[in-house]
């Protein structure tokens, strides 16, 4: 019943100050946005991933171990084939045939055990990996469903979707082959670099000491190429948020004729995620060659300093090709590096907008050990509560800094009692305030002062799950999934079954509007309900609301946007819905408020009227202002 409740929360619009809650957080989850250049370093991502991911970090070291037997497999040939030309080799007309079979035996049999112990290596590694990312997507999933409507505002949907999607992907494809890469390529140098110096201590120093700079080449490179990825990754999620627009928002750009003002958007952020990525790979692309260029110039020093020792130098012919095999063998894992180091970044700036994700703090922040909300109807007691929406900056203060708060509290001081199953209305021009209190009373986020309780539990001290099966938010947009009518309503109870659908119908005296549907129940509603009206995307909203059966009820701006004759039919509903139950209208449409058992008033975040429809329009003040202006504008 929570995930139910909570998706319905969800759909609650955020367009602000009253209508413009895009800037709403809780207390206490206020965050520090993300920046390049304050970003952890590649190790450190790293290393947080693995914290991140037990089921990869569990026996990595067998893994290690397997790619290790499999990297040594390949010393073994260069080792053999000195063994061949200085053994095996007696004179010019004489070679021992017997012992170049053994040795090729040897090297086979060699052989084989290194491919097994990779390919062991590679199935541990791909199976862990792929588990791992499973955890990560669901943990992310989850994460995202507790973040507070403020973060899924600012962190546009198509941002977070790209988390899922591909962020994941990249360190999938990293995982695919570069994970492995890493694994075989340094435990191969280690095992050659001590091979090298056991052959030739001499020749190794010169062939570590000419390598040595493509070190210093590629960590310069790499610091660079952190950042580019870095921002490539950032367009990419811009990218996404932008095409997600455009697709949910077809038909009112349609209307508007908007079609080249949002393309040139679209335009705007496909160039600057392309050129992000051109230069991520272009820095990349430098890689490859100064790899092959460090190789050159190792072989060329090897070869040109056993020549010049000459025979004398304690070298025999079959050492010396062995050694520059070993070489060979050393300097492969520095030029595959320059291959798969490009894809690292990738996957290494992937995992740190994971991580980013799954450190922004969920919220409001759920108590350790909640009270139980008492059963029945409940009484609503908001205490004196003052609210203030958190400055807009790149860098936000951190959690918890109540001092970087706008100076004009959105709310102030504001104490009202709501009776147990009260129909109340609250009223207000845009920027009042009332939106705000709403999403406080359904504790979409906490105040900063004062307190709200419900059933005379403090909000801070219920459970989510226990305040979303007591408490329905409808919101003025409801979203409705690509399914029949029937499956939206049931969405709201899991388990629901056909006749608990039929029941509500009945109860809300919406029969006739469903009859009139070709396919009554099982009319398939389109994406986002686009194939039903606003007015009938409302009435399932409210059958969704009458399944889940709350105590509480939150309408906000229910019939704001419907026509004249469903109004009636979502006034009918709605009367039916309330009945019994704690409920609060945020309306526009002062007909609602008519209707209410009283109406609280609201204006530049002060409460300054609060009684019935009628005492309130005989006082001649601020309703009574509304409501003129509101019978004015119906009736032109």
């Amino acid at each position: 019943m929570s995930t139910t409740t909570d998706e319905m929360a969800v759909d609650c619009q955020q367009d602000g100050p009253d209508g413009a809650d895009a800037s709403l957080t809780s207390s206490g989850s206020t965050r520090r946005a993300f920046r390049t250049d304050d970003a952890p370093t590649a190790t450190q991502t790293i290393l947080r991933g693995l914290r991140e991911a037990p089921v990869l970090r569990h026996g990595l070291w067998i893994t290690f171990v397997l790619a290790a037997i499999g990297a040594a497999g390949r010393v073994v040939v260069p080792i053999l084939i000195q063994q061949a030309i200085d053994n095996g080799i007696v004179g010019r007309d004489e070679v021992r045939v017997d012992l170049v079979v053994r040795l090729a035996i040897i090297g086979t049999v060699a052989v084989l055990i290194s491919g097994l112990a990779l390919r062991q290596a590679a199935l541990r590694l791909g199976d862990r990996s792929e588990r791992a990312l499973y955890d990560f997507r669901e943990r992310l999933i989850g994460h995202i469903h507790q973040l507070s409507l403020a973060d899924h505002s600012e962190e546009r949907r198509g941002g977070l979707v790209a988390r899922v999607t591909s962020d994941i992907e990249t360190m999938a494809q990293f995982f695919q082959w570069g994970g492995m890469s890493w694994m075989r390529s340094t435990t191969l140098m280690v095992i050659v670099a001590v091979v090298m110096v056991v052959y030739d201590w001499q020749l190794a120093l010169v062939a570590f000491a000419v390598s040595l700079p493509l070190a210093f080449v590629l960590r310069a490179v790499q610091k660079r190429l952190v950042v580019a990825h870095g921002i490539a990754r950032e367009r990419n999620g811009e990218m996404l948020g932008a095409l997600a627009e455009v697709v949910s928002g077809a038909s009112t750009i349609r209307a508007y004729g908007a079609g080249e003002q949002v393309s040139t958007t679209v335009r705007d952020a496909t160039r600057s995620k392309a050129r992000a990525q051109v230069k991520a790979a272009l820095i990349g692309a430098f890689l490859f060659p100064s790899g092959e260029v460090f190789s050159v110039f190792t072989v060329a020093s090897v070869v040109g300093v056993s020549v010049w020792r000459g025979p004398d130098g304690g070298l025999t012919a079959g050492a010396v090709v062995g050694f520059i095999f070993l070489t060979y063998r050393f300097l492969e894992p520095i030029a595959e590096f320059t291959e798969i180091i490009d894809q690292t970044q990738t996957a290494v700036a992937g995992l740190r907008r994971i991580l980013t994700v799954l450190d922004m703090p969920v919220g409001p922040v759920e108590t350790a050990s909640p009270t139980l909300l008492p059963a029945g109807p409940m009484q609503i007691d908001i205490k004196h509560v003052t609210f203030s929406y958190p400055r807009r900056h790149d860098d936000v203060a951190p959690a918890g800094d109540v001092s970087d708060r706008n100076d004009v509290p959105v709310l102030r001081d504001i104490v009202v009692t709501i009776p147990a199953g009260q129909q109340v209305a609250m009223v207000g021009e845009t920027g009042s305030g009332k939106t705000t209190l709403g999403k406080l009373i359904a504790r979409f986020t906490d105040p900063q002062h004062g307190s709200i309780e419900l059933g005379g539990v403090d909000l801070r001290a219920t459970s989510r799950s226990d305040l979303r099966s007591r408490l329905i938010v409808v919101a003025q947009e409801p979203f409705l999934f690509d399914d029949t009518i029937a499956a939206n309503v049931a969405f709201a109870r899991e388990g629901s079954e056909r006749h608990s659908v039929e029941r509500v119908v009945a109860e809300l005296g919406v029969d006739e509007w469903v009859a009139s549907l070709d396919r009554g129940l099982d009319t398939r509603v389109g994406e986002r309900g686009e194939q039903l009206s606003a007015g009938e995307r409302q009435l399932v909203a409210l059958l969704r609301a009458g399944l889940a059966d709350p105590d509480v009820l939150i309408l906000d701006e229910a019939t704001s946007s419907v026509d004249a004759l469903t109004e009636v039919t979502i006034a009918r509903a709605l009367d039916r819905l309330a009945s019994s139950r704690t409920t609060i209208a945020i309306a526009h449409r002062l007909s609602t408020a008519a209707r209410a058992d009283r109406v609280l008033v609201l204006a530049d975040g002060v409460l300054v009227e609060d009684g019935p429809h009628v005492d309130l329009v005989a006082a001649n003040g601020t309703y009574a202002r509304l409501y003129e202006s509101w019978v004015s504008a119906t009736a032109v």
